[in-house]
């Protein structure tokens, strides 16, 4: 039997289906589903993983013998060697945490153990117990493995983590590996008729990485989080690339912070090449700035207007025409697409998440590249003959197939693991999901746009003379389409000036005058940080939209263009002022380059990963006695962040606080526990508002609902914005069968501000139904036929729907049945 292992259940799923001669057979072991069908004669069966199924940790202590010195003790009781530096204190210590009499633990979060934990032995944990479990089942009984994992650093690492449990159970089975770059038939089959050896080196690169980024990651998240754990947000998160890409952020705030505008002043024309005998045509008219283009000084901006007024010619003085030639657009790769996607609303997390479901149905290459340079073996016709599918390409791609041999743009990245990303089948709007598909469109458009010729745009200059004062009329037309017919992203619109020669006079209608600022310099857009990171060299295609998804969970930035939140701001205050090295992109990219060559045989993990603990810990160094400085600075971007209003009670800020208990988020007074004032929040994301309740002059938030348009909330209660009329929706099926008429009410608690349908005799029957926060409320005649409660209609900006509101309703748990044996998509 040949065991083929991919990195998800879907690979293993789309590899069946291509490899076998007929459909494969779905079974599972113990909990995992697995694919068997027969390939070329041979028994083969697919197990999918879910990504990583080992995970690197620390282990949980470190004890120190006299004879063999310092060892760290794994979960399982067993002494792995450990490598710490002398200048750290040797045991024995007094028993107090960290400490015990002969070692340290690493389990607490304690700021004495930080300068072991930079040196800590890792071992190789458990993550997926299930899939370990029936992975290891039909290793036993394979007589080949076949590795088929992504063919990135990250996918050799899964799979090398694949096959080390499988050797625990199978020692002598070969063990190959499947290079693919597409689910298609074709790529497949080539790859499992060419199986290589495992890349040892690249999986190293990928372990490195992983180590890394974990000895980083959770030094720093302890320190920043011991030092001041408390309140809005809790931990404190940082990491190596995590914490430079912060600081790019927050430094172009705060040259925005320091920027002082200037004052300026513009001046423009308005202007009718009409003949002034003719009749007026409103395609004539036309504007044309000043050729000063900004006046410094508002006398000179002054002393212009009035040299002008009262014209009521201008002399063309001269007309420029040039042609420019636009060069079509290189390949995608990973940044490439997903700025170009930023710039089309769509977020480089939600990229990566649709482009994977791309190419895991077929309908993409695989979407995380470095290569901007298409391969020689790839048939660019064929790709083109594929998109004729699609109505809206099929002309285009009919010009480009009469054309004969294509010939593609080329772009500066050229790698041989995997091809750029282009489109591997055809696909109309009918066969994706609609956000999926207007990425699909644009990746096929930008295939096709790489095949094209140039766009020629001709620009027109127009100086024009009034009263010897100048004005510069400039115009765009696009005279040759070019790639520009199937790839408009970026046109810009015709800007097309009437026909005018030299030395005609046409009408002047007057000039205006406009004082503006200067601006300071724009903040950064998802897309602009991710082409930033690239170029400074931090993180990786495959990590790059992750890592800013993270600054955002953890409230350090907000809003896109991004801005920071005063908590990260004052996070890379604080790294900068005391551990310089963290903030700064240098000693990243250095990192990223050593993993470089760790994948090309130049450098050993275990190197890279002893000088990656030693930068780490001459950092711990330089924090950790400045600890009461930086936990006074994070306590105030707390606070800065949090403040919602003023207290009506004390006159103290009203702060978004964390339940020590729950962990749940409410509003609570900072005068606590003097003042005990707390507010509910309502469920979604949170953010404070300058402008209070024009109602009751209460402070507001606005709330972001799960697929909702956010919304502008009094934080009070008892606000007259919160409250509800209570309205009966129909009659409790509780107190029906026990021959009681009583109502059911829908109403929305004055305390929590959570809505419910009550039966009115709740205090006998015990019946109550939750409903959804937000969303007019309908009555309707109808119960459900499941249950008996009464039907209600909810009406929201995506529509009303009809639901039952009882959540024990057997009608729900039937759905929820049915929901695991909907088939995957093919």
């Amino acid at each position: 039997m040949k065991l083929i292992i991919t990195e998800k259940n879907d690979a293993a799923q789309q590899i069946a289906r291509l490899l076998s001669n007929k459909a494969p057979k779905q079974e599972k072991v113990y909990n995992t589903p697995v694919y068997r069908f027969e390939s070329g004669g041979e028994e083969c069966v697919t197990i999918g993983l879910r990504g990583h199924i080992l995970e690197p940790d620390f282990t949980p202590q470190l004890v120190y013998k006299k004879k063999g010195g310092w060892q760290g003790i794994t979960a399982e009781g067993e002494a792995v060697p450990a490598e710490i530096p002398d200048s750290l204190p040797k045991p024995p210590f007094k028993k107090k945490k960290p400490f015990s009499v002969d070692g340290v633990d690493l389990k607490g979060w304690k700021m004495e153990a930080l300068p072991y934990l930079a040196y800590a032995p890792i071992e190789k944990l458990p993550k997926e117990k299930d899939i370990i479990r029936s992975l290891k089942n039909l290793a036993k009984k394979a007589d080949e493995i076949v590795i088929a994992t992504d063919f990135d650093r990250e996918g050799e690492l899964i799979g090398s983590d694949a096959l080390y449990c499988c050797r625990e159970v199978n020692k002598t089975s070969p063990a190959l590996r499947a290079r693919y770059s597409s689910f298609t038939r074709p790529e497949i089959e080539g790859a499992f008729s060419n199986l290589v050896d495992i890349d040892t080196a690249l999986a190293d690169a990928g372990a490195t990485r992983q180590d890394i980024d974990l000895i980083w990651g959770a030094a720093l998240t302890r320190y920043l989080t011991i030092v001041k754990f408390a309140g809005y947000g809790n931990v404190r998160s940082s990491g190596r690339v995590q914490t430079p890409t912060l600081a790019l952020i927050v430094t172009r705030e705060k040259e925005r912070m320091v920027f002082v505008p200037e004052d300026y002043w513009v001046i423009k024309g308005f202007f009718d090449a009409t003949a002034q005998t003719g009749p007026t045509d409103a395609q004539d008219e036309f504007e044309a700035p000043h050729a000063t283009a900004r006046f410094k000084n508002e006398e000179e901006a002054n002393a212009v207007m009035a040299a002008v007024d009262g014209a009521k010619s201008a002399i063309v003085s001269n007309v420029e025409k040039k042609k420019r030639t636009q060069a079509a657009p290189a390949p995608f790769n990973t940044t490439s697409l997903m700025a170009a996607a930023a710039s089309e609303g769509i977020s480089p997390a939600r990229t990566m998440r649709m482009a994977e479901s791309l190419y895991m149905d077929g309908y993409i290459s695989y979407p995380r590249v470095d290569n901007t340079v298409y391969p020689s073996t790839l048939d660019l016709a064929e790709v083109v003959q594929a998109l004729q599918k699609n109505p809206a390409y099929a002309p285009y791609c009919q010009k480009l197939l009469a054309k004969g041999k294509l010939v593609a743009t080329r772009g500066k990245k050229e790698t041989t693991d995997h091809p750029p990303i282009y489109p591997t089948k055809g696909a109309t709007p009918d066969d994706l999901k609609p956000a999926e598909y207007k990425l699909y469109n644009l990746i096929a458009r930008r295939f096709l746009a790489t095949l094209s010729e140039g766009a020629v745009v001709e620009g027109t200059k127009v100086v024009l003379d009034v009263r010897n004062q100048q004005f510069v009329a400039k115009g765009d037309v696009l005279v040759k389409a070019g790639f520009r017919e199937i790839y408009p992203y970026g046109l810009k619109k015709d800007e097309q000036l009437p026909a005018m020669d030299a030395g005609q006079t046409i009408a002047f209608n007057g000039a205006s005058i406009k004082q503006d600022q200067t601006k300071p310099p724009a903040r950064y857009s998802q897309g602009k940080l991710i082409q930033e990171m690239e170029k400074l060299g931090l993180g990786t295609k495959s990590t790059r939209h992750s890592i800013i998804e993270r600054l955002y969970n953890v409230k350090y930035i907000m809003n896109d263009p991004i801005e920071p939140s005063q908590l990260g701001i004052a996070v890379i205050d604080a790294l900068d002022r005391f551990a310089p090295h963290i903030t700064h992109p240098e000693m990243t990219a250095e990192l990223e380059a050593e993993m470089d060559h760790i994948a090309e045989s130049k450098q050993t993990k275990a190197e890279v990963v002893m000088e990656s603990r030693n930068l780490l810990a001459h950092e711990l160094a330089g924090l950790m006695p400045h600890s009461d400085e930086v936990a006074e600075a994070l306590k105030d971007a707390v606070a800065a962040d949090a403040y919602v209003g003023k207290c009506p009670k004390c006159g103290n800020d009203l702060q978004i606080r964390a339940s020590s208990k729950t962990k749940s988020m409410f509003i609570g007074c900072a005068g606590w526990p003097d003042c005990d004032v707390t507010y509910p929040l309502p469920k979604g994301k949170i953010e404070s508002v300058e402008e209070v309740c024009p109602t009751c002059g209460m402070p507001q938030v606005k709330v972001t609902a799960f697929r909702s348009k956010p919304r502008i909330v009094c934080i009070n209660p008892q606000c007259a914005t919160n409250q509800e009329p209570e309205l009966v929706v129909g009659k409790c099926p509780v107190c029906k069968e026990k021959g009681i008429d009583s109502n059911m009410i829908a109403r929305r608690n004055p305390k929590t501000l959570k809505r419910s349908v009550t039966c009115e005799n709740f205090d006998e029957c015990n019946t109550r139904y939750p409903l959804p926060q937000y969303g007019d409320l309908m009555a309707t005649e109808d119960v459900c036929e499941h249950c008996a409660a009464p039907m209600v209609v909810v009406k929201t900006a995506r529509g009303p729907w009809k639901l039952c509101p009882n959540f024990d309703c057997p009608a729900k748990d039937e759905e929820a049945a049915k929901k695991p044996m909907r088939k995957t998509k093919k």
